[in-house]
């Protein structure tokens, strides 16, 4: 990575699962660069979803090495994820037209909650199988999953967590790490989203800044969405051995309602 740089860059490593993520930094400027990212990071960029991209470089090993602006700024607050500009961002992402068509050319087709509802069965392990109150949860998804008729698809991150969302110096907001990006049901970003960071009496209010009303129809998929994504989280902590996070998304499946 050294090698990209004069000697008056500092490159040091950005952390993250992946140790692919640096920072390089001089008197005169700050990069974020990425080992390998997806085309997809392109139009991001060109769409304002993300810091802008700089530059990206072809190593002689085939790897590819993408740059972008590392913006002073922090990660958005639990609080600040009911506020408009996170709903009118969410809105610009699912109405693009450019990311749908890019992640087409690169082999994605939709996925619809059947496809979604096998994948997840797929991974499960046997102990988890065994859990009461997953099973509870397969169930409903299984006797649900019918019942879900939306098939606008757009372009979703997958994962809306807070610290996914970006506030600059300059209070301009940005959604990154679109590792998991996906071309699903938007309700698949909007759901946990809602169910994590919105009380219920106030989802009317953030859809509305968002351009949807809050129908029976958009509160089952959202509500069937959300315990997938439950389950994958149950999935993942296991698989990591993090059994205190792993405890967290079970008591969070414990206080959905089943019937």
């Amino acid at each position: 990575m050294k090698d990209l740089f004069e000697r008056d860059w500092e490159i040091t490593p950005a952390g993250g699962a992946t140790g692919e993520a640096f920072f390089a930094t001089n008197s005169q400027q700050q990069l974020f660069l990425k080992r390998n990212s997806s085309p997809f990071l392109a139009v991001l960029s060109a769409e304002g979803i993300v810091p802008k991209l700089v530059w990206t470089k072809r190593l002689e090993n085939g790897d590819v090495i993408t740059a972008q602006q590392r913006l002073n700024g922090r990660v958005c607050k639990q609080a600040e994820m009911s506020e408009r500009r996170v709903a009118r961002l969410l809105k610009k992402i699912h109405e693009s037209t450019p990311l749908v068509k890019m992640l087409e050319r690169l082999g994605k087709s939709p996925e619809n909650p059947h496809l979604m509802l096998k994948e997840l069965e797929s991974t499960l392990t046997d102990s988890m199988l065994k859990i009461e109150i997953v099973k509870v949860a397969l169930d409903y998804l299984r006797a649900h999953v019918d019942y879900l008729t939306f098939n606008q698809w757009t372009v979703c991150h997958g994962d809306v967590n807070h610290n996914n969302w970006l506030i600059s110096d300059e209070e301009e907001l940005y959604l990154i790490d679109w590792d998991g990006a996906m071309i699903a049901d938007p309700a698949f970003d909007i759901g946990p989203l809602l169910y994590w960071y919105v009380p219920k009496n106030e989802w009317a209010a953030w859809l509305e800044q968002y351009g949807l009303e809050l129908t029976a129809d958009l509160e089952l998929r959202m509500k069937w969405y959300v315990i997938v994504h439950t389950i994958q989280s149950i999935r993942w902590h296991e698989e990591k051995e993090r059994f205190e996070e792993m405890d967290h998304w079970l008591n969070f499946l414990k206080q959905m309602k089943y019937c």
